[in-house]
């Protein structure tokens, strides 16, 4: 009798393997639960007399249970699926854990009905929990045609059967993106933490343009490459050349500099080279280049752009054979120097014009690095003013410990043709003419005092000088305050409000300083 009545559930579990088989398959189809869902719950309905399946995923965040995907249901009828914790069948066994058949919908006041499915007396619901490590992070549920509770109680099984195995999948899924996520940090945080290693304490400037510098000099520096550092003039080129030697492996190996624009034409080539005894009028000894001083290190030649062409034969050939000879010279030095070169014009159209030869301009560019100027990097400005206040005010043993607000809108709002050797030669200024220990827009040069870069007019009559440094001593007193008048007027030993009607008078946005 036993074996007669165990046959029919052996029959239907022989027949559930190819469905499992077929689940299985689809899950590891796709890393991406959206992909599979869909297949998966089709699947079931081929093998089931079901008339609408569904799988709800449970957001931590707002505790709602929303349909992921469905079989069956229209894609409005799907959106209307949404459930609280402990609401309906669905919220119950999201929230027990515990799987739930109701034999008859048309009888069951749990069964809510949210998707419009109809309320039947000829239908079942079954639900169970999908669980990720014990913790419930949804459910997948059926509507079947109404059966025994035998049947109903086998639908059940194997519906706890694919949520277990969609649940592994989903834990697999878990774990892999938790891990990759977990690798992007861990590889942020190292980028960031060799960003600020690698970068080069002879540069001040965080902006993303100079992160830019610093990733290209950490690439080059380890190399022997010849590097081309181009940007405009005060941009800080020779800087650049430094840390790309003080980083290298010939770091405790000469650095030797030579500006060619400022180098005669007729001593340039001796500069570079050398010279022997004798060789021309003056020349009453051996003289060794700047090549032959920087053996095993860094020469770095400034302004290349203004080299004559007669020395860029010359200059080429060290580049190719790493050998020349000195001026007067007949024997071959060997040579082992890195060159870095920078220039400040187009060598392009200086090739184009004939100035500058093809072969050459090829040879330095092998790695180039542009500089930005100072107004395409306008964030690393405030930064650069105090390090450039602080250096200045310990040279001159001066107190001047800030800037005030007006400096820094008038020091934002220049377009400085000169970069960061203005910057550096208007805030030396401005340390030393100041009084006390701030630096006020009076103290900057005149070409950067404009009514607009300001914020007022200021005549050159006494009224407007005073109204100019009345202006600035409040905005620096709402700074501190932030934006906070009565504070700001016990700051400045006045009254709320004479400070509100300076305030009015001189048109000064409070928002700005309460932000």
């Amino acid at each position: 009798m036993n074996a007669m009545s165990s046959k029919p559930e052996d029959q239907r579990r022989i027949q559930e393997l190819p469905l499992l088989y077929r689940v299985s398959q689809i899950l590891d189809q796709s890393l991406d639960m959206r992909e599979v869902v869909s297949p998966v719950l089709e699947s079931l309905a081929e093998y089931l007399d079901m008339k609408f399946a569904t799988l709800t995923l449970l957001n931590r965040k707002t505790g709602d249970i929303l349909i992921e995907a469905a079989h069956g249901l229209s894609p409005q009828q799907a959106r209307r699926g949404r459930y609280k914790l402990g609401e309906g069948v669905t919220g119950q066994v999201v929230l027990t854990g515990k799987p739930m058949i109701i034999a008859k919908t048309s009888e069951s006041p749990l069964f809510l009905d949210r998707t419009s499915r109809g309320k039947r007396p000829d239908t079942s619901f079954i639900c169970v929990p999908i669980k990720v490590e014990q913790e419930v992070v949804g459910a997948l549920s059926v509507d079947r045609s109404h059966a025994a509770a035998e049947v109903l109680g086998e639908d059940a099984r194997l519906l706890e059967i694919l949520a277990s195995m969609i649940a592994q999948a989903v834990r697999l899924r878990r774990t892999a993106q938790e891990e990759q996520e977990r690798l992007s940090a861990e590889n942020e945080r190292l980028r960031a933490e060799l960003r600020e290693r690698f970068r080069p304490s002879n540069i001040v400037g965080n902006s993303h343009e100079m992160q830019m510098v610093y990733d290209q000099i950490a690439q080059v520096c380890k190399s022997a490459a010849t590097v081309l550092i181009l940007g405009e003039t005060g941009t800080g080129k020779e800087l650049v050349a430094q840390a790309i030697h003080y980083n290298s492996d010939r770091a405790n190996k000469p650095f030797i500099k030579a500006h060619c624009a400022a180098l005669p034409e007729s001593v340039i080539e001796s500069e570079l080279f050398g010279h022997e005894k004798g060789a021309f009028t003056g020349a009453i000894g051996e003289r060794k280049g700047r090549f032959e001083l920087a053996s095993g290190g860094t020469l770095f030649l400034d302004e290349i752009g203004d080299i004559p062409l007669a020395i860029q034969i010359k200059l080429l050939r060290v580049l190719q054979e790493r050998e020349f000879e000195r001026v007067g010279g007949t024997s071959t030095i060997k040579v082992n120097v890195r060159l870095i070169t920078a220039t400040n014009r187009d060598l392009q159209a200086l090739v184009q014009q004939g100035k500058f030869r093809e072969d050459l301009f090829y040879r330095l560019h092998v790695f180039p690095i542009y500089v930005p100027a100072l107004r395409k990097r306008k964030a690393d400005i405030v930064l650069l003013a105090d390090y450039f206040l602080e250096k200045y005010a310990r040279q001159n043993h001066k107190p001047v410990r800030r800037l005030s607000s007006a400096v820094i809108d008038m020091l934002m709002s220049y377009h400085w043709p000169g970069n960061v050797r203005e910057l550096e030669n208007c805030l030396e200024r401005a340390v030393l003419v100041a009084e006390g220990d701030v630096i006020h827009p009076y103290h900057l040069p005149p070409t950067l005092q404009t009514a607009e870069a300001s914020g007022v007019v200021t005549p050159g009559n006494l009224k407007g000088l005073v109204d100019a440094y009345e202006r600035d001593l409040i905005c620096d007193a709402l700074k501190s305050a932030r934006g906070n008048i009565a504070r700001a007027a016990r700051a400045l030993g006045s009254t709320q409000r004479i400070l509100g009607y300076k305030i009015n008078q001189f048109r000064i946005d409070i928002k700005k300083y309460k932000a």
